[in-house]
């Protein structure tokens, strides 16, 4: 959409509702929920918009205002010079008309999408929602979910009349945790609206910071399905070299040997086994699973996916333990060091790691298990997993795994695996870092 076609707003729209009564600072914009989607989306904004930056964590809001990222993933520069006021106060988000929703969308213990923060997010814009207004939902869903489980919350909490007094668009984040390259501007953004008018003014807003462009999709439902199905494409793809990786390895061929081979073909997709943690790709499958079987059908491939992608922490286990058998090691008098605990490489977010997965199977075998990460907050280990982690690596180990890409460990050699082995070097990498040709004899390096 051009910025002409942009800029020809119907002069019948309520002036709030214009996209000039933004850009001049006349109306203000709200981002609920100030995690690794909603800060970085609203200091971009706050460049060009007066922006409400709302949280409902009181200390996690009185870092931002100094400057701060609880997640550590913006330096203090990313907050200087920028139009916006960090709150911990819902009634304050009634000094905004255009609210932007980025809160969580996790699953519980039983693999259920756990909508409680999207709710409680619908409930406290509906509070203070005005004629006029328009709300924007980020957070990953199923299909449905805005018009059918968000709008009602926004109707009941204001008294208002969707489509009549207010009305809503979902624009699904891209954030990519740890990238510095693709950040929130750099990614092509999706956009939808409820009616032709509303997506007018949400691509308006979003296209006037995301360089990367706007696609404007057919419908709510279509963004929000679109959403969904980029990481649970990712995640079967994912499941199918991890079952490639236990069928290769009963046969005698290592895996990565067998995927460079076939990568020499045009069209290969480059997929890697692995632990598939996080807060989207190992998520996000559920999300559609659950709307699928409400809607009468039992999906096969997304939920075997899901069913080898889970297993994958007991199977590295499990082989470790072998492994130790191999090397007439008794499990439960010995001790294995794990390097790497957050959910990828180089960032600090520990939320859902399937590395913790691994060292609680080991830790039932009644093997000693000692964990260190330089990226991962000590006391957040300690008050999520209840796991301790060391603060620097110096004892000897009768086993290494190297579970996460960490620029600190790719740097290490296999020398140092040397030094930090009680006997022969026995490593598990599991991200394929190390060189197997630098081995020496009796020295194993496994990999998936």
């Amino acid at each position: 959409m051009s910025t002409a076609t942009l800029n020809n707003v119907s002069t019948t729209i309520d002036a709030k509702r214009e996209l000039s009564a933004y850009r001049k600072k006349k109306q203000s914009i709200s981002v609920v929920g100030l995690g690794y989607v909603g800060l970085p989306l609203a200091l971009e904004l706050a460049k060009k918009f007066k922006v409400i930056g709302f949280d409902i964590s009181a200390p996690r809001v009185e870092m931002m205002r100094n400057q701060q990222d609880p997640s550590e993933e913006l330096e203090a520069a990313a907050f200087e010079g920028k139009d916006i006021t960090f709150t911990a106060d819902p009634q304050e988000l009634g000094g905004a008309s255009f609210h932007i929703v980025a809160v969580p969308t996790p699953v519980d213990e039983s693999r259920t999408p756990n909508l409680k923060p999207l709710l409680g997010a619908s409930r406290s814009v509906g509070k203070v929602l005005k004629k006029g207004d328009i709300v924007v939902f980020e957070s990953t869903v199923y299909p449905g979910c805005t018009e059918e489980d968000c709008v009602p919350i926004l109707e009941a909490e204001s008294g208002l009349t969707f489509g009549e007094d207010f009305t809503v668009g979902y624009s699904p984040e891209r954030i990519n945790p740890g990238d510095k390259e693709h950040t929130v501007d750099k990614i092509l953004k999706i956009v939808s609206g409820s009616d032709p008018e509303t997506l007018q003014i949400v691509a308006g807003i979003y296209g006037d910071i995301i360089t990367a462009g706007i696609y404007e999709a057919a419908s709510i439902k279509v963004a929000e399905a679109a959403k969904v199905i980029e990481n649970s494409q990712r995640d079967v793809n994912i499941s199918f070299v991890n079952e490639l990786s236990i069928i290769f390895r009963r046969m005698g061929i290592d895996t990565q040997d067998v995927l460079e081979a076939a990568g020499t073909k045009w069209n290969f997709l480059p997929f890697r086994p692995g632990l598939v943690g996080g807060h989207c790709i190992s998520v996000d499958p559920y999300y559609l699973l659950h709307k699928s079987v409400k809607m009468g059908y039992d999906p096969l491939v997304i939920a075997s996916g899901r069913r080898i992608n889970d297993r994958m922490p007991a199977f590295i286990a499990k082989e470790l333990v072998q492994a130790l058998l191999k090397e007439n090691k008794n499990p439960k008098q010995s001790k294995v060091l794990v390097l790497g605990v957050t959910f990828k490489e180089n960032v600090a977010d520990i939320r859902n790691s399937k590395v913790v997965d691994v060292v609680r199977e080991l830790m039932d075998f009644g093997v000693n298990v000692q964990l260190y990460d330089p990226y991962a907050s000590p006391n957040e280990i300690a008050h999520e997993y209840k796991l301790a982690m060391i603060e620097e690596i110096g004892q000897q180990y009768d086993a290494v795994v190297v579970a996460v890409a960490h620029q600190e460990f790719r740097s290490f050699t296999l020398d140092k695996f040397r030094e930090l082995s009680k006997d022969r070097l026995l490593l598990f990498d599991l991200k394929g870092l190390y060189d197997r040709n630098q081995l020496q004899e009796g020295e194993t390096i496994w990999r998936l």
